[in-house]
């Protein structure tokens, strides 16, 4: 009787640890997370007016993203106007967001009540950026978002990008840490619902290189950048929005 209490005792003890060690590990990655960036005044009156445009519905094509995302509204104005001005397409990218920001944004409103065929979606350069989180959290960060989609617009198609290329050079360290988030995504993707695409070579020269024509601060693309971005994804426009 006393072994079997031991062994009882022995069995409980180690599930304990387990779902501590699993705590832990969900608890250490805010890549995970939701983390609202409501105390930045720019950031609530975007929510509110994003949160304003999802009330009224009819929304075909969601891009939800951070700073490059947003830059749609700035540099990628004219291509935007070009391009998705005659569709029912909606901006949801977030200067500086993280993977953590972005799952609270979807579950606090910005994809309530609306039926998009199509979910663009680019995301993890300030999680390795900020130094906040590996490549690995971040793509477990990403994984989060898509499956929070999934549940929000289970009818829509989840375009996945791979992180835009960033710095100068092929082996500076930012340029390592968005290669090593990309090599996890294409595991995310199923062929099916979540599609998967990476255009980044477009923006490198042969060597490897970020040209400032491109990217003036090796990160956010300029206007010839937005051109490649909506080009590489018309085809998926075409097919998943327009239906042709």
């Amino acid at each position: 009787m006393k072994k079997l209490v031991i062994s009882l005792f022995s069995v409980l003890l180690l599930a304990s640890a387990v779902s501590f060690s699993e705590a832990s590990e969900s608890t250490a990655n805010i890549a995970v997370q939701s983390v609202s960036r409501m105390g930045e005044k720019w950031c609530a009156d975007r929510h509110a007016q994003k949160l304003a445009i999802v009330k009224e519905g009819d929304i075909d094509l969601v891009f939800v993203g951070d700073s490059i995302t947003h830059g749609w509204e700035r540099a990628g104005k004219d291509v935007w106007a070009k391009y998705y001005g005659n569709r029912k397409a909606l901006n949801l990218g977030y200067g500086a967001d993280r993977t953590e920001h972005v799952i609270w944004r979807l579950t606090n409103g910005e994809m309530d009540g609306i039926s998009p065929k199509l979910v663009i979606l680019m995301i993890g350069t300030n999680n390795v950026g900020h130094r906040s989180s590996t490549p690995e959290q971040t793509v477990e960060g990403i994984k989060k978002i898509i499956e929070i989609m999934k549940e929000k617009v289970p009818a829509a198609k989840i375009l996945l990008l791979s992180v835009f290329p960033r710095s100068a050079n092929p082996t500076d360290e930012m340029r390592v840490k968005v290669n090593e988030i990309n090599s996890g995504l294409p595991a995310l993707a199923d062929g099916e619902t979540v599609l998967y695409l990476d255009f980044g070579k477009k923006f490198l020269t042969e060597d490897g290189l970020l040209p400032v024509e491109m990217m003036r601060d090796r990160l956010h693309p300029g206007a010839a950048g937005y051109e490649i971005w909506a080009q590489e994804v018309e085809p998926f426009v075409q097919k998943y929005v327009d239906g042709k």
